[in-house]
């Protein structure tokens, strides 16, 4: 009886779909078990052998726990909105929701092909109105709250509405915009209901604001900073500019120290923590405002983390895009200034972040007033300010600080050295008795904390700032200027927002004719004919019918690809409830997502949006905890090993990986299918593969083209991407799933080769042949030896660790040398074979289903306990003792550890062997150490 993995896999995949083997219930006197992977976007191209790899680790702790005993939810849905459908929709004139819907089933086939444990009766897809109808309602929940400094939470506005009713704002503490007018009870008693709507604007979690964007004219939208690489768009690569458009925002910054706290209360990796501690990037200072000469009203507010420094002030510098530049630039530098603001609007914020070693901006011809001595100080703009970080405007201290100093240095502009000393940085401060600072009558002498405090203090007294803490991270802008995507759930009445009741959502995309912005620059949704709302049938009518008294224009923007992924994990808990995005009942039992796997690269964006959310919906009494992953593991990742020819330089001829160094070459990568396991080339392959090569002349190495290889990150573009339907079918999904945890540790990185796969795929076989005597399924019933049970539970012992500390590669090497013990062994025993079928079953299922059902079991093997270890069957009653003669070792003896040292010597001197060694002679001396050396001394 051969080992058909084919017919076996076909077989237990179908058995788990038709009687819903994984399904999860939401209430089960069993303990819950969470196990979340993030959801993948179905792009064209399918799944390539790296992307299971963080499914295939969590997919192994999943069935783990239900052998333990756990409820355990292991679901799966697509992250199914995304702008590579829209663009593909725009080149070929197919909607997105036809590709879409054609790459899930791709996905779904090949998930279903490596055989993982889902629960597919929660299936989400971000872009079915089913899922989105609740990302349009937290939307909703977010426009109707704010954020309650006092009690340190989101609250419902209707609560800041009965304070102003009361006694006004003055006294309000909120997360809200920067200039707010301060008014009485009585002013808002009188005010129109517009001008209450657009003081509420003000202090809304999600409000509309003109925003300092990322727009990629190639594109037609607005990208999010991790979007944009090299200051081009990650997709496409094109240009990128800075330009200021009316955005949905969302107040993330409200959270911004929560967010900081809660990374104490989970445990996710240290390097992602420490990556959304910087996003964050906490820091205590001063505000201080710097009032322009010659304009009365007009003030320049900077955040300084060393306000201790002032008097070292020498200069300012805005950045390009701050809102004073226009008014305070002298008609002299106007020219100058305007060429350097367009040139800094071509760059992203990412990449003037990054470039420390250019050096550039322009004198505005404007000239602030120190706050403290009254001189004059020349206003710069440069491109290292950032609008959107802190004011857009630094107080530059040349003789204290590196960038400043490389900037006044490289303008020729004064550094006047101030400090009475060289150090004068914040560790110096604190561990000196202090510092002189020139022109300063009241911070000599004093360590870095004291003279904060005194700084401080004097700038409040004076009025001219107060003492702050500050945060890197901005509000996070919700607008994109695309069509796939979730539609806003509003209107628009005089200009203001109006939210749709949750009775009439989901608000469904309309049909376009095209994908593109329209001609006078509008998002897609521009293009829609049927886009407004009848505030009286209340649904979407035709834009005919707008009146500005019932019917009304509808948002053109769409939500940005981080809104369905910010609540999916709950959404799974109650997945086709239509009445609420889930039941209290399903979200008290779930709580959270108790094992969460997925990639670094989310670390500062869904991975930090999603947290905003989760403490969001506990604000408002939503969820029953504030953060949603107990445990987040990143998964390392499997890179391809890419292959080269080498094109001479201006012909069309290919020449072999060792003569290279004869000829100036190109190279240029190869698809891999061309090549075999020993790197040569499939020439007519090659040939046919692109026209430009088909006439190509080929320089042979003995007879063979060899290609050069590097490892590389395994991508559509460098052809090095290795299909698991292909990986499936000639060896079975049981020996890719093994294969890959075997690769290495999952948190690291590490490269695929093909060929190391016929391995596991050995090993399969030689597990199956266990249970196999004469070609016949059978297991004899014989009691165990002492020899057979210790490789057992050694087994369970060293996979339940192992699993435990999630080092699944080392579980898949115990597995090998317990096959390998047993084969030796001769082992044929159910009392050993049955356990074992159920150990390797996390790991490969298929193959241990097939087994578990021909040893006669009738249920599912996920739905055995998991063998537990007995320690007896570790502790060694033997020992092989080395029996020596004169000091050299003759033979060995296995004695039981428990006899004793008069027992020992009665049965070695009995030994034939001794009686040889001996020869008749009495020994003179016999010398026993109990469990470690005999010595017969002649």
């Amino acid at each position: 009886m051969e080992y058909n993995f084919r017919e076996i896999e076909a077989k237990w995949q179908q058995y788990w779909a038709d009687n819903q083997t994984f399904k999860a219930e939401n209430k089960s006197d069993k303990p819950k078990f969470f196990v979340l992977d993030m959801f993948p976007y179905p792009s064209g191209a399918g799944l390539h052998v790296g992307h299971p790899l963080g499914y295939i680790a969590s997919d192994i702790y999943a069935r783990y726990k239900r052998h333990k005993g756990f409820n355990v939810m292991h679901p799966q849905g697509y992250d199914s909105f995304g702008l590579p459908a829209e663009q593909y929709a725009i080149q070929t004139g197919q909607h997105p929701a036809v590709t879409t819907a054609a790459n899930v089933k791709t996905y779904r086939k090949q998930l279903d092909k490596i055989g993982f444990s889902f629960d597919w009766s929660r299936e989400v897809r971000t872009s079915d109105p089913n899922y989105y109808k609740w990302t349009q309602w937290i939307f909703i929940q977010l426009f109707n709250s704010w954020y309650n400094k006092t009690s340190d939470k989101a609250e419902d506005v209707s609560t800041l509405i009965s304070i102003f009713e009361a006694e006004g704002n003055a006294t309000v503490k909120a997360a809200c915009d920067d200039e707010i007018a301060i008014f009485s009870a009585e002013d808002w008693k009188n005010y129109s209901e517009e001008k209450k709507q657009e003081i509420l604007l003000q202090y809304r979690l999600t409000f509309l604001s003109e925003t300092e964007v990322n727009w990629c004219p190639a594109l037609g939208t607005v990208l999010a900073n991790d979007e944009i690489v090299n200051g081009v768009s990650e997709r496409g690569g094109h240009p990128v500019v800075r330009k200021k458009m009316m955005q949905w925002s969302m107040r993330i910054t409200a959270y911004a120290q929560r967010l900081l706290d809660g990374l104490d209360k989970i445990d996710w990796p240290q390097p992602l923590k420490d990556s959304q501690t910087y996003w964050i990037g906490r820091s205590e200072g001063a505000m201080v405002d710097f009032k322009v000469d010659g304009f009365e009203n007009d003030k320049i507010s900077v955040f300084t983390t060393r306000p201790d420094t002032i008097y070292g002030v020498s200069f300012m510098t805005l950045a390009p895009e701050h809102e004073l530049v226009s008014k305070i630039v002298t008609d002299k530098q106007r020219d100058a200034v305007e060429e350097y603001v367009k040139a800094t609007a071509k760059r992203s914020e990412l990449e003037r972040m990054a470039d420390v070693k250019t050096i550039s901006g322009v004198f505005t011809g404007a000239y602030a007033l120190h706050p403290f001595t009254g001189e004059k100080v020349q206003i710069w703009i440069g491109d290292y300010v950032l609008a959107s970080y802190g004011t857009g405007a630094v107080m530059a201290v040349p003789c204290g600080d590196e960038r400043d100093y490389a900037f006044a240095n490289h303008f020729g502009l004064e550094i006047p050295n101030i400090f009475e000393g060289v150090d004068i940085s914040e560790e110096a401060c604190s561990t000196k008795e202090g510092v002189k600072i020139a022109n300063s009558d009241f911070l000599d002498g004093l360590t870095y904390k004291k003279a904060m405090k005194r700084i401080i203090y004097e700038i409040e007294q004076k009025g001219i700032g107060y003492g702050k803490i500050n945060y890197r991270l901005r509000d996070a802008v919700f607008s994109r200027q695309r069509y796939w995507g979730e539609p806003f759930p509003v209107y628009y009445k005089n200009g203001l927002p109006q939210m749709i009741d949750k009775a009439h959502l989901p608000i469904v995309l309309p049909e376009v004719e095209k994908y593109l912005p329209t001609e006078d620059g509008k998002p897609p949704l521009g293009n829609a004919s049927v886009w407004a709302w009848d505030t009286v049938k209340n649904e979407v009518v035709s834009n005919n019918e707008i009146n500005g008294e019932t019917v009304f224009a509808l948002e053109l923007n769409t939500m940005p690809g981080w809104a369905g992924s910010s609540q999916y994990f709950n959404r799974y808990m109650d997945p086709t409830n239509s009445e609420d995005i889930f039941s209290q009942e399903a979200v008290n039992y779930w709580q959270d997502v108790d094992l969460y796997i997925g990639g670094s690269e989310h670390a500062t964006g869904h991975l930090l949006y999603s947290r905003f959310w989760q403490k969001f919906m506990f604000d408002r009494g939503f969820v029953p905890n504030d953060e949603y992953a107990k445990k987040l593991i990143n998964q390392g990742m499997i890179t391809g090993t890419s292959a080269f020819v080498y094109r001479v330089e201006g012909e069309n001829k290919f020449v072999s990986k060792g003569l290279k160094g004869d000829y100036k070459v190109q190279k240029i990568h190869s698809d891999v299918s061309f090549v075999n396991t020993s790197d040569e080339l499939d020439v007519e392959a090659f040939k046919n593969w692109r026209e430009e090569f088909k006439d190509a002349e080929f320089v042979l190495e003995d007879g063979k083209y060899v290609v050069g290889r590097e490892v590389e990150k395994m991508s559509k573009s460098k052809y090095n991407v290795v299909n698991p339907d292909t990986i499936c079918e000639e060896y079975g999904a049981d020996s890719l799933r093994l294969f890959e945890m075997f690769l290495g540790p999952l948190e690291q990185s590490k490269p695929w080769k093909t060929s190391g796969i016929s391995g596991v795929y050995s090993f399969l076989k030689k597990l199956w042949k266990l249970y196999i005597v004469n070609g016949e399924f059978s297991v004899n019933e014989e009691a165990p030896t002492k020899d057979e049970l210790k490789t057992l539970h050694k087994t369970i012992k060293k996979v339940e660790e192992d699993i435990a500390n999630f080092s699944f590669n080392t579980s898949v090497s115990t597995f090998m040398i317990a096959v390998n013990e047993l084969t030796a062994l001769k082992c044929n025993k159910r009392a050993i074979l049955e356990p074992l079928a159920v150990i390797i079953e996390p790991y490969a299922p298929h193959i241990a289903e097939e087994l578990w059902s021909k040893l006669g079991n009738t249920t599912s093997v996920s739905d055995t306990d998991f063998p537990i270890f007995e320690p007896e069957h570790l502790v060694e009653s033997n020992k092989v003792y080395p029996v020596s003669f004169n000091g050299k070792m003759r033979f060995k003896m296995e004695l039981p550890l428990d006899m004793s040292k008069e027992d020992i010597e009665a049965a070695v001197m009995a030994h034939e062997k001794t009686e040889a060694q001996l020869q008749g002679r009495t020994p003179k001396k016999v010398i026993i150490v109990p469990g470690k050396i005999i010595n017969i001394v002649g």
